[in-house]
C-alpha cells in the first residue's frame, strides 16, 4: 500500500526538521514557518502528529522536541517495524544521535512477553556528553 502524499504543512514541517542541526520544539518550528503562513501552534501540532504516525520524525520526550528520523531511506522505526528507537543526547551541544540495537530490542521483547505486557511504544534516551564535548 502506498502512503498518501504529505500535505503542504506536513512537508514544510518535515523540511524544517530535516534541515535542522538539532531537535526543535513545536514553537521553534512555528517561528521558522511564520513566513509560510503558519499562525497557530495547532497547525504545527497537526503536522507533527501525522509525521509521527508515519514514522518520519521522532519526539524526544525528555526535551519535548522533535527530530527527523535518521533512517528515512530504510523504512524506519516503530511505525515501520524497525523496533526500539534509541537516542544519545548531548547535554552540552544538543547533538542527537539516533540508533538501534537488536540485542536491547530482544531483551525488552523477552521482558514484555514474560510479563504479558503489550508495549505500544518504546523510546530510549541516553543523556550525557558526546565525544567532542567530553574531550
Amino acid at each position: 500500500m502506498i502512503a498518501p502524499a504529505l500535505t503542504k504543512n506536513q512537508t514544510l514541517v518535515f523540511d524544517v526538521l530535516s534541515h535542522s542541526d538539532g531537535p526543535l520544539s513545536a514553537y521553534t518550528i512555528l517561528d521558522k514557518l511564520r513566513d509560510h503562513g503558519f499562525r497557530a501552534p495547532l497547525q504545527v501540532y497537526r503536522a507533527l502528529d501525522k509525521l509521527l504516525e508515519r514514522g518520519m520524525i521522532h519526539r524526544l520526550e525528555s526535551l519535548n522536541a522533535f527530530v527527523a528520523c535518521a533512517h528515512q531511506e530504510k523504512a524506519c522505526c516503530g511505525a515501520h517495524g524497525h523496533g526500539t528507537v534509541a537516542f544519545a543526547i548531548c547535554e552540552s551541544c544538543g547533538h542527537v544521535v539516533e540508533f538501534h540495537d537488536h540485542a536491547v530490542d530482544h531483551r525488552l521483547d523477552d521482558w514484555a512477553k514474560q510479563r504479558k505486557f503489550k508495549p505500544a511504544k518504546t523510546t530510549i534516551e541516553i543523556r550525557g556528553l558526546c565525544e567532542t564535548c567530553s574531550a
